[in-house]
Protein backbone atom coordinates (compact mmCIF):
# COMPACT_ATOMS: atom_id res chain seq x y z
CA UNK A 1 0.00 0.00 0.00
CA UNK A 2 1.93 3.12 -1.08
CA UNK A 3 2.08 6.06 1.82
CA UNK A 4 0.00 9.20 0.79
CA UNK A 5 1.70 11.37 3.49
CA UNK A 6 4.91 10.69 2.05
CA UNK A 7 6.81 13.96 0.95
CA UNK A 8 6.68 13.05 -2.76
CA UNK A 9 3.04 12.67 -2.17
CA UNK A 10 2.96 16.15 -0.25
CA UNK A 11 4.85 17.89 -2.77
CA UNK A 12 3.25 20.75 -4.10
CA UNK A 13 -0.44 19.76 -2.71
CA UNK A 14 -1.33 23.64 -1.35
CA UNK A 15 0.32 25.30 -4.32
CA UNK A 16 -1.78 23.35 -6.50
CA UNK A 17 -4.99 24.27 -4.74
CA UNK A 18 -4.17 27.81 -4.80
CA UNK A 19 -3.09 28.20 -8.51
CA UNK A 20 -6.52 26.44 -8.90
CA UNK A 21 -8.09 29.04 -6.98
CA UNK A 22 -6.34 31.69 -9.07
CA UNK A 23 -7.54 30.91 -12.14
CA UNK A 24 -11.19 30.29 -10.60
CA UNK A 25 -10.53 33.89 -9.83
CA UNK A 26 -9.67 34.82 -12.97
CA UNK A 27 -12.54 33.27 -14.72
CA UNK A 28 -15.39 34.18 -12.40
CA UNK A 29 -14.65 37.67 -13.28
CA UNK A 30 -14.70 36.27 -17.19
CA UNK A 31 -18.28 34.74 -16.86
CA UNK A 32 -19.91 37.80 -16.56
CA UNK A 33 -19.60 39.55 -19.83
CA UNK A 34 -19.24 36.11 -21.88
CA UNK A 35 -22.61 35.86 -20.71
CA UNK A 36 -24.66 38.20 -22.29
CA UNK A 37 -22.66 38.09 -25.43
CA UNK A 38 -19.31 40.52 -25.21
CA UNK A 39 -16.10 38.99 -26.02
CA UNK A 40 -13.34 38.87 -23.63
CA UNK A 41 -10.57 42.20 -23.72
CA UNK A 42 -13.31 44.87 -24.31
CA UNK A 43 -14.24 42.48 -28.02
CA UNK A 44 -17.76 42.52 -28.99
CA UNK A 45 -20.60 44.65 -31.25
CA UNK A 46 -22.62 46.83 -29.26
CA UNK A 47 -20.63 46.49 -26.29
CA UNK A 48 -21.41 49.60 -24.38
CA UNK A 49 -25.06 48.27 -24.27
CA UNK A 50 -23.83 44.86 -23.61
CA UNK A 51 -21.52 45.85 -20.38
CA UNK A 52 -24.72 47.79 -19.62
CA UNK A 53 -26.41 44.73 -19.32
CA UNK A 54 -23.87 42.66 -17.48
CA UNK A 55 -23.72 45.16 -15.07
CA UNK A 56 -26.97 43.84 -13.62
CA UNK A 57 -26.16 40.20 -13.45
CA UNK A 58 -25.37 38.81 -10.05
CA UNK A 59 -21.55 39.52 -10.48
CA UNK A 60 -19.82 41.95 -12.57
CA UNK A 61 -17.05 44.22 -11.91
CA UNK A 62 -12.78 43.91 -11.57
CA UNK A 63 -10.63 43.25 -8.22
CA UNK A 64 -10.90 47.18 -7.48
CA UNK A 65 -14.64 47.39 -7.58
CA UNK A 66 -17.20 44.16 -7.90
CA UNK A 67 -21.44 44.06 -7.44
CA UNK A 68 -22.16 40.80 -6.13
CA UNK A 69 -26.17 40.35 -5.91
CA UNK A 70 -26.44 44.21 -5.90
CA UNK A 71 -24.00 44.97 -2.77
CA UNK A 72 -20.71 46.52 -3.90
CA UNK A 73 -17.36 45.54 -2.58
CA UNK A 74 -14.35 47.54 -3.19
CA UNK A 75 -10.79 47.57 -2.56
CA UNK A 76 -9.89 48.91 0.88
CA UNK A 77 -7.11 50.30 -0.68
CA UNK A 78 -8.96 52.22 -3.27
CA UNK A 79 -11.18 53.40 -0.88
CA UNK A 80 -8.33 55.31 0.97
CA UNK A 81 -7.00 56.39 -2.30
CA UNK A 82 -10.76 57.67 -2.83
CA UNK A 83 -11.26 59.33 0.30
CA UNK A 84 -7.57 61.14 -0.16
CA UNK A 85 -8.11 62.49 -3.53
CA UNK A 86 -11.90 63.57 -2.70
CA UNK A 87 -10.86 64.81 0.63
CA UNK A 88 -14.33 63.62 1.74
CA UNK A 89 -15.35 61.15 3.16
CA UNK A 90 -18.59 58.88 1.77
CA UNK A 91 -19.86 56.07 4.70
CA UNK A 92 -20.65 54.10 1.37
CA UNK A 93 -17.45 54.09 0.99
CA UNK A 94 -16.36 52.51 3.89
CA UNK A 95 -19.54 49.92 3.55
CA UNK A 96 -18.02 48.55 -0.01
CA UNK A 97 -14.76 47.94 1.39
CA UNK A 98 -16.01 46.19 5.14
CA UNK A 99 -16.82 42.78 3.62
CA UNK A 100 -12.89 42.53 2.02
CA UNK A 101 -11.60 44.00 5.62
CA UNK A 102 -13.08 41.68 7.41
CA UNK A 103 -12.67 38.65 5.73
CA UNK A 104 -8.42 39.52 5.01
CA UNK A 105 -9.04 40.32 8.76
CA UNK A 106 -10.34 37.31 9.45
CA UNK A 107 -7.95 34.92 7.54
CA UNK A 108 -4.85 36.91 7.23
CA UNK A 109 -4.18 40.25 5.18
CA UNK A 110 -1.81 39.17 2.69
CA UNK A 111 -4.05 35.92 1.80
CA UNK A 112 -4.87 38.38 -0.94
CA UNK A 113 -1.82 38.35 -2.51
CA UNK A 114 -1.06 34.45 -2.12
CA UNK A 115 -4.60 33.59 -3.30
CA UNK A 116 -6.41 36.63 -5.00
CA UNK A 117 -3.92 38.11 -6.46
CA UNK A 118 -3.26 37.47 -10.40
CA UNK A 119 -0.13 39.04 -10.47
CA UNK A 120 1.57 36.75 -8.15
CA UNK A 121 -0.01 33.98 -10.24
CA UNK A 122 1.92 35.37 -13.39
CA UNK A 123 5.00 36.01 -11.54
CA UNK A 124 5.28 32.38 -10.28
CA UNK A 125 5.43 31.85 -14.04
CA UNK A 126 8.55 34.14 -13.88
CA UNK A 127 9.77 32.14 -11.46
CA UNK A 128 10.02 28.90 -13.07
CA UNK A 129 11.09 30.57 -16.27
CA UNK A 130 14.54 32.08 -14.67
CA UNK A 131 14.64 28.71 -13.11
CA UNK A 132 14.70 27.16 -16.49
CA UNK A 133 17.27 30.13 -18.01
CA UNK A 134 19.17 29.60 -14.65
CA UNK A 135 18.84 33.42 -13.67
CA UNK A 136 20.54 34.57 -10.35
CA UNK A 137 18.99 37.53 -8.73
CA UNK A 138 19.31 39.29 -5.35
CA UNK A 139 17.28 38.14 -3.00
CA UNK A 140 16.78 41.08 -0.84
CA UNK A 141 16.84 43.34 -3.64
CA UNK A 142 14.66 45.93 -2.08
CA UNK A 143 13.45 45.86 1.69
CA UNK A 144 10.42 44.54 2.58
CA UNK A 145 9.20 46.79 4.74
CA UNK A 146 9.56 49.63 2.16
CA UNK A 147 5.65 48.83 0.57
CA UNK A 148 4.67 50.35 3.68
CA UNK A 149 5.80 53.16 3.13
CA UNK A 150 5.00 53.43 -0.90
CA UNK A 151 1.59 52.60 0.17
CA UNK A 152 1.45 55.71 2.21
CA UNK A 153 3.55 58.25 -0.49
CA UNK A 154 0.83 56.48 -2.89
CA UNK A 155 -2.19 58.22 -0.90
CA UNK A 156 -0.27 61.69 -0.43
CA UNK A 157 -0.12 61.52 -4.45
CA UNK A 158 -3.56 60.97 -4.52
CA UNK A 159 -4.51 63.78 -1.98
CA UNK A 160 -2.33 65.93 -3.75
CA UNK A 161 -3.40 65.18 -7.89
CA UNK A 162 -6.65 64.54 -6.91
CA UNK A 163 -6.57 61.41 -8.46
CA UNK A 164 -6.68 57.11 -8.05
CA UNK A 165 -2.79 57.13 -8.48
CA UNK A 166 -2.17 53.31 -7.90
CA UNK A 167 -5.33 52.86 -10.09
CA UNK A 168 -3.75 54.35 -12.84
CA UNK A 169 -0.57 51.87 -13.01
CA UNK A 170 -1.69 49.41 -11.07
CA UNK A 171 -0.45 45.82 -12.73
CA UNK A 172 -3.61 44.34 -11.10
CA UNK A 173 -5.73 46.40 -13.20
CA UNK A 174 -3.32 45.31 -16.03
CA UNK A 175 -4.19 41.73 -15.77
CA UNK A 176 -7.84 41.68 -14.37
CA UNK A 177 -9.49 44.79 -16.19
CA UNK A 178 -7.51 43.53 -19.42
CA UNK A 179 -9.00 40.45 -19.68
CA UNK A 180 -12.65 41.54 -19.01
CA UNK A 181 -12.72 45.05 -20.43
CA UNK A 182 -9.57 45.20 -22.81
CA UNK A 183 -7.76 48.10 -20.53
CA UNK A 184 -4.61 48.33 -21.23
CA UNK A 185 -3.62 50.52 -18.57
CA UNK A 186 -0.62 49.40 -15.97
CA UNK A 187 0.36 47.06 -18.62
CA UNK A 188 3.59 49.18 -18.95
CA UNK A 189 4.09 48.77 -15.12
CA UNK A 190 3.13 45.01 -15.63
CA UNK A 191 5.98 44.81 -17.88
CA UNK A 192 8.94 46.55 -15.98
CA UNK A 193 7.81 44.14 -12.99
CA UNK A 194 8.68 40.85 -15.22
CA UNK A 195 11.96 42.31 -16.64
CA UNK A 196 12.64 43.06 -12.80
CA UNK A 197 11.79 39.84 -11.50
CA UNK A 198 13.82 38.51 -14.34
CA UNK A 199 17.14 40.36 -13.94
CA UNK A 200 17.21 42.48 -10.60
CA UNK A 201 15.11 40.99 -7.64
CA UNK A 202 13.20 37.62 -6.22
CA UNK A 203 9.89 38.85 -6.15
CA UNK A 204 11.08 42.40 -5.56
CA UNK A 205 7.35 44.29 -6.52
CA UNK A 206 5.47 41.89 -4.17
CA UNK A 207 7.73 41.78 -1.67
CA UNK A 208 8.39 45.34 -1.55
CA UNK A 209 7.07 47.82 -3.69
CA UNK A 210 3.42 46.83 -3.84
CA UNK A 211 1.18 49.62 -2.14
CA UNK A 212 -1.71 47.03 -2.18
CA UNK A 213 0.90 44.48 -0.53
CA UNK A 214 1.59 47.07 2.11
CA UNK A 215 -1.95 47.85 3.19
CA UNK A 216 -2.47 43.75 3.46
CA UNK A 217 1.07 43.82 5.55
CA UNK A 218 -0.38 46.67 7.87
CA UNK A 219 -3.77 44.10 8.53
CA UNK A 220 -1.51 40.89 8.51
CA UNK A 221 -0.30 40.51 12.25
CA UNK A 222 -4.27 40.07 12.97
CA UNK A 223 -5.15 36.96 10.71
CA UNK A 224 -6.26 33.97 12.64
CA UNK A 225 -5.24 31.55 9.47
CA UNK A 226 -1.03 30.80 9.75
CA UNK A 227 1.76 29.06 9.18
CA UNK A 228 2.29 26.85 11.89
CA UNK A 229 5.27 25.12 13.24
CA UNK A 230 5.86 21.51 15.08
CA UNK A 231 9.72 22.67 16.33
CA UNK A 232 10.07 18.59 17.62
CA UNK A 233 9.72 17.61 13.67
CA UNK A 234 12.12 20.45 11.81
CA UNK A 235 15.43 19.07 10.94
CA UNK A 236 16.35 22.64 10.33
CA UNK A 237 16.90 21.69 6.04
CA UNK A 238 16.21 25.65 4.97
CA UNK A 239 14.13 23.95 2.78
CA UNK A 240 11.44 26.79 3.33
CA UNK A 241 13.26 29.82 3.47
CA UNK A 242 14.60 28.59 -0.07
CA UNK A 243 10.83 28.32 -0.85
CA UNK A 244 9.18 31.34 0.29
CA UNK A 245 8.26 33.94 -1.98
CA UNK A 246 7.40 36.75 0.92
CA UNK A 247 10.62 36.54 2.21
CA UNK A 248 12.85 34.10 3.84
CA UNK A 249 13.81 36.19 6.66
CA UNK A 250 9.91 36.05 8.05
CA UNK A 251 10.59 32.52 8.86
CA UNK A 252 12.95 33.57 11.45
CA UNK A 253 10.36 33.52 14.34
CA UNK A 254 9.24 29.72 13.81
CA UNK A 255 12.98 28.38 12.58
CA UNK A 256 14.92 29.44 15.96
CA UNK A 257 11.99 27.80 17.84
CA UNK A 258 10.95 31.37 19.63
CA UNK A 259 7.44 31.57 17.82
CA UNK A 260 5.20 28.66 16.93
CA UNK A 261 3.25 30.49 14.53
CA UNK A 262 4.83 32.89 11.44
CA UNK A 263 3.71 36.60 12.69
CA UNK A 264 5.29 38.54 10.31
CA UNK A 265 2.27 40.42 8.40
CA UNK A 266 4.27 39.81 5.19
CA UNK A 267 3.29 36.13 5.34
CA UNK A 268 0.80 35.33 2.06
CA UNK A 269 -0.28 32.14 3.07
CA UNK A 270 0.97 30.49 0.14
CA UNK A 271 2.15 27.26 1.15
CA UNK A 272 4.77 27.13 -0.75
CA UNK A 273 7.46 25.96 2.57
CA UNK A 274 5.02 23.74 3.93
CA UNK A 275 4.79 21.68 0.37
CA UNK A 276 8.38 21.39 0.60
CA UNK A 277 9.09 20.16 4.00
CA UNK A 278 10.26 16.81 3.79
CA UNK A 279 9.18 16.36 8.19
CA UNK A 280 5.96 17.94 7.78
CA UNK A 281 6.96 20.32 10.17
CA UNK A 282 5.06 22.89 8.81
CA UNK A 283 1.44 23.13 8.68
CA UNK A 284 -1.49 25.50 7.45
CA UNK A 285 -4.04 25.99 10.15
CA UNK A 286 -6.20 28.53 13.00
CA UNK A 287 -3.77 30.20 15.32
CA UNK A 288 -4.68 33.00 17.18
CA UNK A 289 -2.03 35.90 17.29
CA UNK A 290 0.34 35.48 19.68
CA UNK A 291 0.62 38.31 22.59
CA UNK A 292 3.29 39.20 24.89
CA UNK A 293 7.24 37.87 24.42
CA UNK A 294 7.89 34.89 22.29
CA UNK A 295 8.17 31.44 23.59
CA UNK A 296 11.24 30.33 24.88
CA UNK A 297 13.56 28.41 22.13
CA UNK A 298 13.80 24.37 22.86
CA UNK A 299 17.30 25.30 21.60
CA UNK A 300 18.23 27.27 23.75
CA UNK A 301 17.27 25.84 26.79
CA UNK A 302 19.31 22.68 25.50
CA UNK A 303 21.81 25.13 25.60
CA UNK A 304 21.50 26.15 28.71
Amino acid sequence: MSDNSSPKARKGRISSVRHVVQALILALFCIPPLAVGMGLFGQGSGSDELAQTASTLPFFGSLSSTTIFGLKVMDPFAMLEAIAASKAFDPAWLLAALPVLVLYGLIRGRAFCGWACPVNFALEGVDFLRAKLGIKVAEHAVPRHAKLWIALAVLVLCALTGTLVFEVFSPISAINKGIVFGSLTGLVVLGAIVVAELFWGHRVWCRSLCPLGGMYEALGRVGFVSVKMDSDRCIHCDKCRTACICDPDILDGVLDGGRRRVEAGDCMLCGKCIDICPTEALSLGVCAPTVGAPAASPHAESAA
